[in-house]
């Protein structure tokens, strides 16, 4: 047990990677990758000043520019402990020609690469491909056809079909494909990090996400277009625009082995897991680390991912077997420790429910005849995201009481738990839901209320309802979670109508994200009874 989630994980790895081989790296910039179209990409390639010939070669392909202060504190440190590194820059990025279009040309783009890799007399036998985020999507866009020199790969903080969960026609999350088209947008500018919108431009930023219509909002920031924001409004996630951005079909097709960092509050979360569970089920070797952190390209998820690079990596490139592990690593929050399994999710954990009470109760047993409760949801004051899986800032776990204290935030309590209650897997809310319009939002979120009543939320999710008007079980399937609620804490279930920006907000017109303009406010109602028992349904620890 350790209040650091990254300590105990260095220990593991501490007598067999002592320290960094060298600080002493040579640089060899802008390297020309011709692809098959005739284009050409910008790389660099790093490796030990005493020479990397021959040496693992760990391939990076960024959007973010291959040496940028983005880029370079996660290059530096895999040279230093004796890797070389190829960085690549995506089409249309810092220098490399060719036309920028997220997500639709890192298949082809990456398998031109890696054939050129493997060319250079200086690659050797062992190739690992690694990397966040974006990064991270490069990975599984060619990762079921690689040549037999890759070895491994280690996808950080990503998923398969990377922003395509944000773009749900049942539940459009706004904020953080909002945010990273203004940051792809300017990230060559001279200024670029003083003009990140998501630091110093995060009030105008939260403006233009408030101001009608969507579709304008690009003109309104920056003062032109932005093309991947306005495909974003334009198509939803099962729309054919998006098919060559979708890898998840072949992930089940993989054999090379894949180690995944996730993070319990990144939004990248429920794909991670679809992914590795797909590896599984085909029988690939795969490992998957979830930490306690939300999406980060700096500071516990890259160190993390370094500690796999530099075991399950470089044990893979060298023909050797990693430090022995169970292939699932969970970090349990609530009582800061990891914790080893053999799949995901767990055994030895069931589907229990729990029931929305009369009197904002919350308890095991299906609820008395009861009438229900009601609050008023006005767009034109949505309410608002409070922590959890957010872009770049207010994320995680935090405060609840004054989210709790509005009247558009209805919440549910258990009493005092007489012991503790583990919780691990996937969770699901069935809230039975009726609005006074068709179009309406049901967000449903977990907490821990502590001893001192401090609520702080564990997960959540919404769904979108076009029935809305009429009795409705709103079925909402929360992030999963790895969490321990203490003897004495409270288990707390909030239901309500939004959490903007995070989540676009229902305007209640059923008018198009992208030019809807009016603004139309709702009562809505939450039922608790027998024939609508609404619940929240955990996977509790047996015995618990």
């Amino acid at each position: 047990m350790t209040r650091n989630p990254l300590q105990w994980l260095r220990e593991q790895l501490q007598p067999k990677y002592p320290s960094p081989i060298t600080k002493d790296v040579t640089v060899t910039r802008n390297l020309r990758v011709p692809m098959r179209d005739g284009v050409e990409i910008l790389a660099d390639h790093w490796q030990p000043k005493t020479g990397g010939a021959g040496l693992p070669t760990v391939l990076v392909r960024t959007t973010y520019g291959s040496h940028t202060l983005t880029t370079t504190p996660i290059i530096r440190p895999i040279a230093q402990r004796g890797f070389q590194v190829l960085v690549t820059n995506s089409r249309g990025t810092f220098g490399s020609e060719g036309s920028f279009d997220p997500f639709r040309n890192e298949r082809e783009d990456g398998l031109d690469t890696l054939d050129w890799l493997v060319e250079q007399p200086w690659c050797g036998d062992s190739i690992i491909l690694y990397g966040v985020s974006y990064l991270g999507y490069t990975q599984w866009a060619v990762a079921d056809q690689v040549p037999p020199q890759v070895k491994a790969m280690i996808p950080i903080q990503t998923e398969s079909s990377v922003m395509l969960d944000f773009l749900r026609p049942d539940g459009f999350a706004l904020e953080t494909p909002f945010l990273w088209s203004f940051v792809i947008d300017g990230q060559e500018h001279p200024l670029a990090l003083l003009r990140h919108p998501a630091l110093t431009r995060r009030r105008t930023m939260l403006r233009r996400m408030r101001d009608l219509p969507l579709e304008q909002a690009d003109q309104r920031a920056v003062g032109h277009r932005i093309d991947y924001f306005q495909k974003i409004l334009a198509h939803d996630a099962d729309s054919p625009h998006w098919a060559a951005a979708d890898h998840s079909g072949r992930v089940p097709d993989v054999t090379i082995p894949v180690s995944s960092i996730a993070g319990w509050h990144d939004f990248f979360l429920p794909g991670q897991l679809r992914d590795f569970k797909a590896l599984q089920a085909a029988g690939t070797p795969a490992r998957l680390t979830v930490g306690p952190w939300a999406h980060s390209m700096a500071s516990e998820p890259m160190t993390a991912g370094m500690l796999e690079l530099l075991d399950f990596g470089m044990s893979h490139a060298r023909g050797e077997q990693p430090v022995d592990r169970e292939p699932v690593r969970l970090f349990v929050q609530g009582t800061d420790e990891w914790r080893d399994f053999q799949t995901w999710p767990p055994e030895g954990y069931s589907p229990r429910r729990f029931h929305l009470q009369p009197g904002r109760g919350l308890a095991p047993e299906p609820p008395a005849n009861s009438t229900p409760d009601g609050y008023h949801y006005d767009p034109a004051d949505p309410t608002p995201a409070v922590g959890g899986s957010r872009f770049m800032f207010d994320t995680g776990s935090v405060d609840n009481t004054k989210l709790e204290a509005r009247p558009d935030v209805l919440t549910y309590t258990t009493m005092p738990l007489e012991h503790d209650v583990e919780i691990i897997g996937e969770i699901e809310a069935e809230i039975w839901f009726r609005s006074t319009l068709r179009y309406a939002d049901v967000f449903v979120r977990l907490c821990d209320v502590r001893a001192d009543g401090r609520s702080y939320n564990v997960t959540d999710g919404l769904t979108t309802l076009v029935e809305a008007n009429r009795d409705t079980c709103a079925k909402v399937h929360l992030f999963a979670t790895a969490y321990r609620f203490a003897k004495g804490h409270r288990i707390r279930v909030q239901v309500s109508s939004g959490a903007f920006p995070r989540y676009n907000r229902n305007t209640g017109t059923g008018e198009p994200r992208s030019s809807a303009t009016q603004l139309r406010a709702a009562d809505q109602t939450v039922f608790h009874d027998p024939g609508r028992s609404s619940a929240i349904i955990l996977p509790v620890r047996a015995g618990d």
